[in-house]
């Protein structure tokens, strides 16, 4: 036993700084010093808009929506000026079941409108209206324009970190943001109650600046 123990003690020796080591690499931060004014463009390749909803009653199921586009205004002196408009390409949805992505965008049939967003739906789009700030978290209230009807939504965002991307050598910022709309408020109403008409937004999103 005690040769395991001075054998841990001397693997851990080595692997201590080695850990510490790439802890400091991380690029980012929850450093809000570290965020500069501003315009900011997504980052497509790391920024996604998750969805869920009740199925049944008997669980939940998750969907996302990627390579989102937009800009961020920021002004860390000012953060209630912060402007954020974001473009999300509903046609690329995206599930675990190859028939419900399927289902997601069925043609409508003749007279009919579509079970969901149908065939080669218009892209989604938010733009703020305000924001209200306190330390890291911020109320964003803004305009969510879905399947052609426009409603007033409100994110609960959260500032997550920021620094350079070694990649891009950008300056970047990153936020979570969670909201709740109902389906049927943009002419989604398929499968209610059944499959829940409430649908919680999970959203991470990175801006790099311009």
């Amino acid at each position: 036993m005690r040769i395991q123990t001075i054998a841990f003690a001397a693997i851990l020796a080595v692997a201590t700084p080695v850990i510490a080591n790439q802890a400091a690499q991380v690029p980012g931060a929850k450093d809000a010093s570290r965020v500069t004014a501003g315009t900011y463009a997504v980052d497509p390749g790391h920024t996604l808009i998750g969805w869920r909803v009740s199925h049944f009653g008997f669980n939940d199921y998750f969907g996302i929506f990627g390579e989102a586009t937009g800009t961020l205004t920021l002004d860390p002196k000012n953060p209630g000026a912060s402007r954020v408009e974001i473009t999300i390409p509903v046609s690329k949805v995206t599930t675990a079941s190859a028939g419900l992505t399927k289902h997601l965008l069925k043609p409508a049939e003749a007279g009919k409108k579509p079970d969901f967003f149908g065939a080669n739906p218009a892209d989604a789009r938010f733009v703020s209206k305000r924001v209200t700030a306190t330390g890291e978290r911020a109320a964003i209230v803004g305009d969510l324009t879905l399947n052609g009807v426009t409603r007033e939504v409100t994110l609960d965002a959260m500032f997550s970190g920021a620094g350079a991307n070694p990649y891009s050598k950008k300056e970047t910022v990153g936020f979570e943001a969670t909201a709740k709309i109902k389906r049927s408020d943009f002419g989604v109403a398929f499968a209610i109650p059944a499959v829940s008409d409430e649908v919680e937004l999970d959203i991470t999103v990175a801006f790099e600046k311009q």
